[in-house]
């Protein structure tokens, strides 16, 4: 069940005992039917996730833990050493926005915390989730269901969110427009751009998962939580 975008539906389980008769299973009684919501995550979400995650807490570890994670302070060399080249790329990083006390930056790294634990809360509900389909029958795919999927989905959509921020585009490029356009490409462009694209991808997946859900339940039919 793990494609190249999220798996989420509305399964109906399969009956345990014979079939009705015929003349006992109506339009209305089939529309009734519990169905249960599934959910399984992309190889690309699971991968965004390996990748983001840790550099994530690198970056909120240099954040909040300034100036001591700032070239000259006893915690920069050598986990922090890149980050001399890269407050100067971009100032909000940089000893300009810390002298100047921008709160941005402390502000966006506690974000980044909430963020994680969120993100590490929905990789929590995946990996502990019994191998199993939407049946309850044992599978090599891992699959989300009911409530479990219910939370994930919604906890992850929620931090892509949060993630998703165009600050430097509504402040006027103000702390990265001294760069010339090829160290603006590869230094800031390209690493952030992919803290634009994933998100806007989970938001896109994630969000139609919960309209899906809502949907079902909407149309009258009962959405079984586990």
């Amino acid at each position: 069940m793990v494609t190249t975008r999220s798996a989420s539906k509305a399964a109906t389980p399969a009956p345990s005992g014979p079939p009705p008769a015929a003349s006992s299973s109506s339009p209305s009684s089939r529309s009734r039917q519990t169905k249960l919501w599934s959910h399984a995550p992309s190889r690309l979400t699971l991968l965004w996730f390996a990748v983001s995650l840790p550099l994530v807490i690198w970056d909120s570890g240099y954040v909040l833990l300034r100036p001591l994670t700032m070239e000259g302070g006893p915690l920069h060399w050598p986990i922090y050493a890149p980050y001399k080249l890269y407050g100067e790329v971009d100032h909000v990083y940089g000893w300009k926005a810390f002298h100047a006390r921008n709160g941005f930056t402390s502000a966006q790294g506690t974000l980044n915390v909430l963020e994680t634990a969120m993100y590490l809360v929905y990789v929590w509900i995946y990996f502990r989730s019994g191998a199993t389909d939407a049946q309850g029958r044992a599978t090599t795919t891992r699959v989300l269901s009911g409530r479990p999927a219910a939370v994930a989905v919604l906890t992850a959509f929620s931090a892509a969110v949060m993630t998703l921020r165009l600050q430097e585009y509504f402040s006027g490029f103000d702390n990265i427009g001294h760069n010339s356009l090829q160290d603006l490409i590869l230094l800031w462009i390209i690493p952030n751009g992919l803290w634009l694209i994933f998100p806007s991808y989970l938001i896109y997946v994630m969000g139609g998962e919960i309209i899906e859900g809502l949907s079902a339940a909407s149309t009258g039919v009962s959405v079984k939580s586990e």
